[in-house]
């Protein structure tokens, strides 16, 4: 089979539509058309179901897409390792993380590493599902939680603590809560019931200090940590915050200090085949570094 056929199908399964792998290889629609018929007759079979809506892979087209996936990431390992044959860390570096740490603690600090690393093109995925590195959808990982596949490598970055935290202006217009009981009387920002948050028991703080006889009622719900941040600096109510985001904001109060909520375990997780990888080696140091001058 004619790699550069295959390659073309690649780009049309991943993205569903002629129009938009196009865009994604720079070819015309047309042309990559042509390329997916002629494929299709040199294996006598349809690989697509074609839709007013989009294409959806035929089973025979299924099978293949798999296979021509695995090639196509051995194929970016093995440029990636010879990229890196030169002096300096170079090539490509997938990072994913949660939108809330990505947003706030990762991007106020990754002009150093750009700066210091300038032959590594970083890319950041941010979010709250897990993204499969096995497959190569990213290269590394700061994750809330260890890893469950056996063949990923992980470090112990760092322990996020929960406070509660609110704006000046809040609490100007509401008053400073001296006891966790006094928590019945705030607004209080959580993350939504219908959600699946990165890790366990964030609501806490509709818990602390609450009579059993007596739930405590949410102001607002919200389905990512990021929003609880933003909806908090906004003056919407008090939210239980990792400590790292008061580091950023200047506009956040610390309250009930006393108070403690869950604290959650930070990971360095990245697939076994790329343990010799200087680019990963260099990203890892870095965040340590940054990570210990915090005192996080």
């Amino acid at each position: 089979m004619d790699w550069d056929k295959l390659r073309v199908f690649h780009a049309v399964a991943e993205a569903g539509s002629f129009t938009h792998a196009g865009e994604t290889l720079n070819l015309s629609q047309s042309a990559v058309s042509r390329q997916i018929g002629a494929l299709e007759e040199d294996l006598n079979i349809p690989l697509f179901h074609r839709h007013a809506r989009g294409l959806i892979l035929t089973e025979q087209g299924e099978l293949l897409f798999q296979t021509v996936r695995e090639i196509a990431t051995r194929l970016n390992m093995a440029e990636a390792k010879i990229s890196e044959s030169r002096e300096r860390p170079a090539g490509p570096l997938i990072v994913t993380t949660t939108v809330a740490f990505g947003s706030v603690w990762l991007t106020s600090r990754i002009k150093e590493f750009l700066e210091t690393y300038p032959d590594i093109d970083v890319s950041m995925v941010l979010a709250d599902t897990e993204l499969d590195l096995s497959m190569r959808q990213a290269d590394v990982a700061i994750r809330m939680m260890p890893p469950r596949q056996p063949d990923l490598i992980q470090r112990r970055l760092m322990t996020l603590r929960f406070h509660v935290f609110a704006a000046p202006e809040y609490l100007k217009a509401h008053g400073m809560p001296r006891k966790p009981e006094d928590l019945d009387n705030h607004r209080i920002v959580v993350y939504g019931e219908d959600s699946v948050p990165p890790f366990s028991n964030l609501n806490w703080l509709l818990e602390a200090g609450a009579r059993p006889d007596k739930p405590r009622r949410a102001t607002l719900r919200v389905n990512s940590v990021y929003g609880i941040y933003r909806a908090v600096q906004a003056g919407v109510g008090l939210g239980a915050l990792p400590d790292y985001m008061s580091l950023q904001s200047r506009n956040l109060v610390a309250v009930l200090p006393e108070i403690k909520g869950p604290t959650v375990e930070t990971y360095f997780v990245y697939p076994e085949e790329l343990r010799h990888s200087k680019r990963i080696a260099v990203f890892r140091d870095f965040l340590v570094r940054k990570i210990d001058s915090d005192g996080l």
